[in-house]
């Protein structure tokens, strides 16, 4: 019994030192959503014996977007060595000119054309401009794209936001850059979208082993908050 007592109260000791500081603080609350352009990137995933029809399905529907009031840009990447992972890249005039498209019938019919033969569900993601050039397209050929989500504890957003804005801003000024542009999420302010296109795959190589990515990669690690996810696609015509 003695020995029982003793580790109840070990246990409530260690859970003591477990809570919070009488003096610690939650983190900032986001600041509110700016109005202006929506980045929207939809990560999309189909069954490998179907990527020639989600292929297919995506050129189409990426077509008839660019037409639609309100649309910037509509690219379509494909995953370099896993063809059946698809990303859809969509720049909008503003929220509403995004939400008109979300909920038009034309999207509702592809999204139930992808469900149909996919692996796993659409992941769409609506950002704002962090760091951003000019919003045109990058015609297909050599060009290799990098699409990487970035994601710090909430309490280092503003650290992991000013760390993301300078790597965009250092990045546009490495050799055989086309486009490098930090978005960041509506609904989660600390969860970063980073989206670049490079020249040729050896242009991307340089800009990995750049001191100034090094640097950012450093810095980051301690804030993150899950994997630095990089994936690299081709732009598709």
């Amino acid at each position: 019994m003695r020995r029982l007592i003793l580790l109840l109260l070990a246990s409530v000791a260690y859970a003591g030192t477990m809570s919070l500081p009488a003096n610690s603080q939650a983190p900032p609350p986001p600041p509110p959503v700016p109005e202006g352009p929506r980045y929207v990137v939809t990560y999309l995933e189909v069954s490998p014996t179907a990527t020639a029809d989600g292929t297919k399905a995506v050129r189409q529907f990426r077509d008839a977007v660019r037409a639609e009031p309100g649309n910037l840009r509509a690219e379509v990447l494909q995953r370099l060595g896993q063809p059946h992972q698809i990303v859809l890249l969509e720049a909008w005039r503003d929220q509403t000119s995004a939400d008109i498209h979300a909920q038009a019938s034309s999207t509702i019919r592809f999204h139930e054309q992808i469900r149909a033969i996919q692996n796993a569900p659409a992941d769409v993601r609506i950002h704002f401009p962090l760091s951003v050039g000019p919003v045109d397209a990058v015609e297909s050929g050599a060009a290799v794209a990098i699409v990487t989500h970035v994601d710090v504890i909430p309490p280092q957003r503003e650290n992991g936001t000013a760390l993301v804005k300078g790597l965009a801003e250092d990045s546009r000024r490495d050799g055989g850059n086309l486009r490098f542009e930090a978005v960041t999420q509506v609904n989660r302010q600390n969860h970063f979208t980073l989206i670049e296109v490079w020249r040729d795959r050896q242009s991307a190589e340089a800009h990995s082993i750049a001191a100034h990515t090094r640097g950012f990669r450093e810095k980051l690690a301690p804030a993150s908050g899950a994997l630095y996810d990089e994936r690299l696609y081709s732009v598709l015509d």
